[in-house]
């Protein structure tokens, strides 16, 4: 007799059912698995085996084969523990078979019958739900994460035995509650506020539009300038999480283990700030066994590259194809797997080695020559891919000794959310949402410029020496500028704002 229990193995960041079956037959002994498992899934016999015996549950003695199906579908983690545990006790008529029918199983098996929490349960679900399952055993530890899905069962269990007298009829239980409507209530409050930072109207103003328009920014000025308490404060001011943002970062954070101890949907838009000595996988994502990199958790939020030119030239280059295609495909001999990137990169730098080139009261100790490598080491076609490059200069002593409190990250977030709403009816038919993603295409349709603002900008490109990728970007900042001002027609002055946030492209800094 064959029995099958259900579980999901993570493709990406969504699941593949996988269904388990086992067989147990004369002639010869042991547990025998088969069907792509790597060494996880291989050591979950002898964790089945102690949990079984700590249980008061009784092993097979005879041959017992295991198949996880689809068998060309690699399996990988220690999720597989209880379903392979419950099948092995049906088969044993320890637990009712038909009691099996439309469940899923998710867990690891702890040596003495508890179960463990594991990655990608959200996911699994969010899979289970769509195949018509009606319930779904998961661990305590990741009850709130699966309990985000509605439509479908969800049973938290602290023991193998709670399965099973459950399956049995020997104990009831309650499903947990659905967590969606208390996350999308809960308001996203946020540690850091724009109303602490002093001065720097400027690059606040640069911030506000980067957030309004989804576009990258680099911030430019000597250490101790404020860049990094700026940059920390982005997510302040980015609009609240829609459902379906929640839950698409919510299962990349799933999927990689880095949840932490969030419960529920995540309703805060991620900051990632990984160091200067990240590797290029670390960033982008892969690995023997693919895992989302950096860019990828900063999915629908902030990715900070603190001191931009210190990170390593390679892994400076692969961030190319995410800020372009907001996409990332790892790819092996026999499959691929795709991450979203959709991110806004703030980074920050100084600009020079000692950090005082053009300060205005400090001398810089650096030649012409090392200010001209150290801005050599972001390269021109990555530079090209920002839309914003803001000046920093020092805070006056008489602005941070001040008591008047800045605007508030509430108050920038409402102009955002204005421009947000925006752009949202000027896409409502097109699979884009904010002005950073349209394409040259769209701009024809959506920007169209006065010959006074063309010509200024004509002039610019010149100037500047511009590349065909810089003129789009200009006029994708220029379109949102507009936005934030509530008209229709791009001006002179929008374009001539968006012109000035050019500055790495100037002579001035050493390039």
């Amino acid at each position: 007799m064959v029995v099958r229990t259900i579980t999901g193995a993570i493709a990406g960041i969504g699941a593949v059912e996988v269904f388990v079956e086992v067989s147990i037959t004369g002639g010869g002994l042991g547990l025998f698995l088969v069907g792509l498992p790597d060494n996880a899934v291989r050591e979950s016999e002898q964790r089945i085996r102690s949990a079984f015996e700590n249980s008061g549950y009784k092993m097979t003695a005879r041959k017992c084969v295991v198949n996880l199906a689809p068998a060309d579908l690699r399996k990988e983690g220690s999720g597989f523990d209880l379903p392979i545990a419950v099948a092995i006790l049906a088969s044993t008529d320890q637990i009712v078979v038909e009691s099996l029918e439309e469940s899923v199983f998710i867990g690891e098996l702890s040596l003495d019958g508890s179960v463990r929490g594991v990655k990608g349960v959200l996911s699994v679900v969010a899979e289970a739900r769509k195949q018509g399952r009606r319930r779904v055993f998961v661990p305590v530890e990741n009850s709130a994460e699966a309990a985000v899905v509605e439509g479908i069962e969800v049973y938290a269990v602290e023991r193998l035995s709670d399965v099973v007298d459950m399956l049995n009829g020997a104990k009831a239980m309650t499903p947990v509650g659905s967590s969606v409507a208390e996350s999308i209530a809960e308001e996203s409050l946020y540690a850091e506020d724009f109303s602490d930072v002093k001065g720097q109207v400027h690059a606040k103003r640069a911030l506000e539009i980067a957030a309004a328009g989804g576009h990258n920014v680099i911030m430019i000025g000597p250490p101790g300038s404020g860049k990094t308490m700026l940059a920390r404060r982005m997510p302040s001011i980015l609009p609240p999480m829609s459902l379906e943002e929640a839950l698409e970062t919510t299962k990349i954070h799933s999927v990689a283990g880095k949840l932490g101890t969030c419960r529920g949907l995540m309703r805060q838009r991620p900051f990632r700030a990984p160091h200067h000595l990240a590797s290029p996988v670390a960033l982008i994502g892969g690995g023997q066994n693919p895992q989302p990199g950096e860019v990828s958790l900063a999915h629908n939020g902030v990715l900070f590259l603190d001191e931009m030119p210190e990170f390593g030239h390679s892994v400076l280059e692969v961030l190319r194809q995410p800020l372009e295609d907001k996409m990332i495909t790892i790819s092996r001999a026999k499959y691929a797997v795709e991450y979203p990137s959709n991110f806004t990169l703030v980074a920050s730098m100084n600009p020079c080695p000692c950090g005082y080139y053009n300060h205005p009261t400090k001398e810089c100790t650096c030649s012409p020559a090392a200010v001209h490598r150290y801005m050599g080491r972001i390269s021109g076609p990555l530079m090209d891919r920002i839309d914003l490059h803001v000046e920093v200069t020092p805070v006056a002593i008489d602005e941070i000794s001040s008591s008047q409190l800045a605007e508030s990250s509430a108050q920038i977030r409402e102009r955002v959310m204005r421009a947000r709403d925006i752009q949202a009816r000027r896409f409502a038919s097109l699979p884009i949402h904010t002005n950073t993603m349209m394409s040259s295409a769209m701009l024809r349709d959506f920007c169209p410029l006065s010959a006074e603002a063309r010509a200024l900008l004509d002039r610019a490109m010149e100037r500047l020496q511009l590349s065909a990728r810089a003129y789009d970007r200009i006029i994708k900042v220029a379109r949102t500028i507009a936005d934030l001002e509530g008209v229709e027609h791009i001006s002179p002055l929008h374009i001539s704002e968006a012109i000035t946030y050019r500055s790495l492209d100037r002579e001035g800094w050493g390039r």
